[in-house]
């Protein structure tokens, strides 16, 4: 096994990983759910969720009869409106992906967050320009774990499965880049542990610029 800072192509998922938004998703999340249900779920599971598409989240947490595009939309409004208060880098993020770049390597965002509010993050952050392609759910039929959001990432950036690794802080990362076929590297700033993944990761990193190190 060689080392995560000798490839060519990074795929980073965002929330949990570049972008600490637990606290945006759970308020986000309790607001619709007080709202049409009158009561909201546990912190800790919902947290757990954080990965998964949105309208699935919706479906498991809500009912499947309130997943629907208008009550999606609500959601993702009231996000819009707290999101630049909400949502900070993680250390080392920024220097990391910076350096990088310097370094001629090429980056990507495999994410369930929706194209339009992963481009505000990404404006409000200052991080816009350092991502070749933005692979997010309207590109894909399916979605993380399974592995076709990383396959769309490696057929848009033409990069090897070899000289690729995605960076994730979920099971839903993890699983989806080993079904891929490319490398795995797990922060352990996660709110999950690496013993809960179904699949072991390549690596495991305790921060971000152990990629340029």
């Amino acid at each position: 096994m060689g080392s995560c800072n000798q490839l060519k192509y990074y795929l980073f998922d965002a929330d949990g990983t570049l972008f600490n938004t637990v606290d945006l998703i759970c308020e986000s999340f309790n607001h619709i759910a007080k709202k049409y249900t009158g009561k909201i779920p546990p912190r800790e599971q919902l947290v757990a969720s954080i990965g998964s598409p949105l309208v699935y989240q919706i479906r498991d947490f809500l009912g499947k009869e309130l997943a629907r595009e208008e009550i999606l939309q609500e959601y993702l409004d009231f996000q819009l409106s707290i999101l630049e208060e909400k949502v900070t880098v993680f250390p080392g993020v920024a220097n990391t992906l910076a350096t990088l770049k310097e370094r001629g390597k090429r980056l990507a965002i495999v994410t369930s967050r929706r194209k339009f509010s992963l481009g505000r993050i990404l404006a409000c952050t200052g991080l816009q320009d350092c991502f070749e392609v933005l692979i997010t759910p309207d590109l894909t039929e399916k979605h993380k774990p399974d592995p076709e959001p990383v396959e769309k990432a490696l057929e848009l950036l033409a990069a090897k499965q070899a000289q690729t690794a995605f960076i994730g802080d979920a099971m839903f990362d993890i699983s989806s880049g080993a079904a891929a076929g490319v490398d795995t590297v797990f922060v352990k700033w996660s709110q999950s542990t690496v013993t809960s993944l179904p699949v072991a990761p390549t690596w495991v990193i305790d921060s971000m610029q152990e990629l340029v190190i």
